[in-house]
């Protein structure tokens, strides 16, 4: 559990508070560590802390300093059942695991160690604009707010403002405190009553937050009433306007949403832009935001059919997004929205002096940065001469002027389409005027024009050229937005395509890894998960060039196992281990980690959100996948399983009821013998001996039929193959019948030709044995038997017929079957537990051959299987010696 000691300004007594709670704790009997407490040259503090066990801090060199800082991995080796972590916001030494404090923090919360620390309000995300404004000061050490909701208690450390100015004072830490505030007065009576105030709040807003979640978790049929929807953007003080559509969410316990509008001038924004849009982006997420993003020219309307279609309720815009710009400038913003969703509240979040700030930095920027590319200038040049030559060709043709000024307006619009940037269209523009004036107006070759009706013409000339060029630069940016939305929707699209159709682990993880280059142009690391461990990686590389092992170090692994014990993205771009190559994200459904990729992040530039949201669907889709894959494996293993006690139980069934009658049988004869020794003939004697002996080979042969199954199903049995005769294997397995076989006429058919056969003679006996044995079996006494040996194409083929009763069409489809026995008890008392002829399909499988069952004419059965030949061919060789 997680205690925040929580006050509003530096001074209050929040780590004395928080010591002396520890120190109670500690008389109870709890194992309580002191992990990093901020010294500030407090001596009454570090008295009270002597007596408790203190861990020493780890030293940091920084710009030729020497920095203390708290010690994760001795805190998560030593592992008390409490520990304090002062300062919460605290923003750690480059090199350590994590940018922030918190980072440590959380992990020591995930390791099961409960944990007590600091914080002062101006430290919250969402309060950082609010503190700003009363004290003039920026802190730059923050926390998500998210953070601060979720913690299990919040002890507000207060104290009189005035009281703490003089507790400053009288500690001589009051000019200490206010150089650390950059110079400002942050400390005076007027802004510690104000922070005062907002701290109380804040408390009082996650009060709120924890009983509606009580709310909620008891009733179970509660629907938030409020979407807030912020429009954010790549100006500076969107950040401000992100904090002030959180503090509504939270205020009206509603839902956010962070909208960014990507228009086709998008692509063309500066780096310093694009970063910006990034970190508003960031930062709307630490605020618990959705990002969202959306695609169009028209930004009110994309921003009112994105609020209408997702349920928003109220619409947080900056000021200067509301101004009209100029006297013939577009309606504002605001006007459009009102028009487009009335339903709506829009609340304007004023920020236009910041915004004109940054407009006029943008446009300095932009003169400054000025620059042409010689390839887009000649290609001007080119166009712009190649009109001139049609158009002297139009006049040597005697077309009037209109249609030579028809293939200037041309000219600008096929500039506009092959060059870069807008200037080049509306130099082109200007230029097409002058050189129009100067080759086709009279007079010619001078830049003046007799006809004053030619101002009018160069006017409109110019205006048509450069809408014609605005025109088609919007479309050609516009193609290309689509283009590429739609590019990155086929891979999100063909990915789940490719991972349903993937056989198996490793084509689900190379079809995803590969969809992931598709989309990023990086190279992938995956390692999958087995029982908690990361196994060895599989590297998918996007340029051949890049040396793999770099990828593959043991600080690379130890970033990737962090973030599947963890189940959070780290490495680079993350506060989390950031001096890694690759970005890591957990493969994962739920709490259930299946991988680690990792993502080479070689330029430290984040994803973008529509970038961001494909890839963790194709995560989400390989995750799923892994998940249906390791449930169709303990599935098909359950089905093992359970076939396996199937067999066992119908095996221990069979058995103890078909093995009594022969058993008894054995035993009572065995006891007339013992018993009754001498009183019998020779020829009872006999009959007895015999008897044991029938019941004894039939319990041989049971036997072996079940190890040969047992080994046969399991794939142990190793076949002998060798050349044989088949008449050979014939006559073997006829010596080897049952007795009862003399009941019954079996005869022997053999073809005309030798055949041979490659297959185990051992197996093979067994199988005409079962055969024949069957055939006596379930035929009456004088039944005759018919074994026929022929050879057809390849094959050499083996039946065993009988004129017996015959077996019924429907059992003839399981008649294979293991423990699979029909119901025709005419031969024998003792019933058949099913074994033989699945032991015959077995082995006949086993040789590549195939057996089966047919009707005999007119009555009876006939059992077939095949065997492969074994040619051999003879050579003859010719001799001189006239022999």
């Amino acid at each position: 559990q997680l205690k925040i000691f929580f006050g509003y300004a530096a001074g209050v007594g929040k780590t004395y508070a928080m010591i002396q709670a520890a120190r109670i704790l500690n008389h109870r009997g709890v194992d309580v560590v002191v992990g990093y407490i901020e010294p500030h040259g407090r001596r009454q503090t570090e008295a009270l802390i002597s007596d408790l066990e203190q861990l020493p801090p780890k030293k940091y060199m920084h710009e030729g300093a020497e920095l203390n800082e708290f010690d994760l991995d001795a805190a998560l080796e030593r592992k008390p059942q409490v520990i304090l972590v002062d300062e919460f916001a605290h923003t750690n030494t480059p090199g350590q695991r994590h940018a922030k404090r918190y980072g440590d923090i959380t992990e020591l919360l995930a390791a099961g160690i409960d944990v007590y620390t600091t914080l002062n309000v101006q430290n919250i995300e969402s309060m950082n604009d609010t503190v700003a404004a009363i004290t003039g000061v920026t802190v730059r050490e923050r926390i998500p707010d998210e953070v601060f909701d979720k913690a299990d208690q919040v002890e507000f450390v207060d104290i009189e403002p005035s009281e703490l100015l003089d507790r400053l004072k009288s500690t001589g830490a009051y000019k200490a405190a206010q150089s650390d505030r950059t110079g400002h007065g942050f400390f005076t009576i007027d802004n510690l009553i104000a922070l005062r105030e907002i701290a109380l709040r804040r408390c009082a807003d996650r009060i709120n937050i924890l009983s509606e979640n009580v709310r909620i978790k008891n009733n179970g049929s509660f629907h938030t009433d409020e979407h807030i929807l912020v429009c954010i953007s790549h100006a500076p003080s969107t950040s401000r306007i992100i904090r002030t559509a959180a503090r509504m969410a939270n205020a009206f316990k509603g839902s956010l949403t962070a909208l960014y509008v990507e228009t086709p001038s998008s692509a063309s924004a500066s780096d310093d832009d694009k970063n910006r849009l990034r970190q508003n982006m960031r930062l709307a997420e630490q605020l618990g935001a959705k990002i969202e993003t959306v695609y169009g020219d028209d930004i009110p309307h994309q921003i009112a059919e994105f609020a209408k279609l997702s349920g928003v309720s109220k619409i947080v815009i900056g000021r200067s997004a509301a101004i009209k710009k100029g006297f013939f400038g577009k309606p504002a913003l605001t006007d459009r929205l009102i028009a487009l969703a009335p339903n709506m509240d829009i609340q304007i979040i004023p920020d236009s002096t910041k915004y004109t700030d940054y407009k006029a930095e943008k446009r300095a920027k932009s003169d400054l940065t000025l620059t042409i590319s010689f390839k887009d200038l000649m290609k001007s040049i080119g166009v712009l001469l190649a009109a001139t030559l049609i158009g002297y060709a139009f006049s040597l043709l005697g077309f009037s002027e209109a249609n030579i000024i028809t293939v200037y307006i041309m000219a600008v619009l096929i500039i506009s389409m092959i060059t870069t940037r807008r200037l080049y269209s509306i130099a082109s523009s200007a230029v097409s005027v002058l050189v129009f004036n100067f080759f086709f107006t009279a007079p010619k070759f001078a830049f003046v024009a007799y006809d004053k009706d030619y101002i009018a013409t160069f006017l409109i000339m110019f205006a048509a050229a450069v809408g014609s060029g605005t025109i088609a630069i919007k479309l050609k940016n516009h193609a290309r937005q689509t283009a590429q939305a739609a590019f990155r929707t086929q891979i999100l699209f063909d990915t789940n395509q490719l991972i349903q159709k993937a056989a198996g682990t490793n084509e689900i993880i190379t079809a995803a890894a590969e969809q992931l280059i598709k989309l990023l142009r990086r190279n992938i690391v995956f390692y999958r998960c087995d029982s908690g461990r990361l196994e060895e990686p599989q590297v998918f590389i996007a340029n051949d060039e890049t040396p793999v092992r770099r990828l593959t170090t043991e600080s690379e692994r130890a970033t990737a196992e962090w973030a599947m014990k963890n189940n959070k993205y780290a490495g680079a771009t993350t506060d989390t281990l950031y001096g890694a190559k690759c970005m890591y994200l957990a493969v994962r459904v739920n709490d259930r980690v299946y991988g680690v990729v990792g993502i080479e992040m070689e330029d430290e530039i984040p994803f973008d959100s529509f970038e961001k949201s494909i890839l963790l669907s194709i995560l989400g889709d390989c995750a799923l996948a892994l998940e249906n894959e390791k449930n169709a494996k303990e599935k098909e293993d359950a089905a093992i399983l359970a076939k396996n006690e199937q067999l066992r139980a119908n095996l221990l069934r069979s058995i103890s009821h078909d093995l009594r009658t022969p058993l008894t049988s054995i035993m009572g004869n065995a006891d007339n013998l013992l018993s009754n020794g001498g009183s019998f003939d020779t020829q009872t004697e006999k009959r007895i001996y015999k008897d044991i002996y029938d019941d004894s080979m039939w319990l041989i042969n049971l036997v072996e039929n079940l190890l040969s199954v047992t080994r046969l199903e399991d794939g142990k049995m190793k076949l002998n193959l060798s050349m044989e005769l088949i008449d050979d294997i014939i006559a073997e397995a006829l010596r080897h019948v049952n007795n009862k076989g003399n009941t019954h006429k079996i005869t022997v058919i053999n073809s005309d030709e030798l055949i041979l056969v490659n297959a185990d003679a051992r197996l093979i006996v067994q199988v005409v044995i079962n055969l024949v044995d069957n055939a006596v079996k379930y035929t009456p006494p004088g039944s005759e038997i018919v074994i026929i040996a022929k050879k057809r194409g390849t094959k050499a083929v083996v039946s065993v017929a009988d004129n017996g009763p015959g077996i019924p069409d429907e059992i003839k489809e399981r008649i294979f079957d293991m423990f699979f026995y029909g119901t025709n008890n005419v031969a024998d008392s003792r019933r058949s537990i099913g074994l033989g002829l699945s032991l015959c399909k077995s082995i006949i499988s086993a040789h590549n051959g195939e057996i089966s069952v047919s009707d005999n004419s007119p009555k009876g059965s006939i059992f077939k299987f095949t065997l492969p030949i074994k040619e051999v061919k003879i050579y003859e060789q010719n001799d001189n010696s006239g022999c």
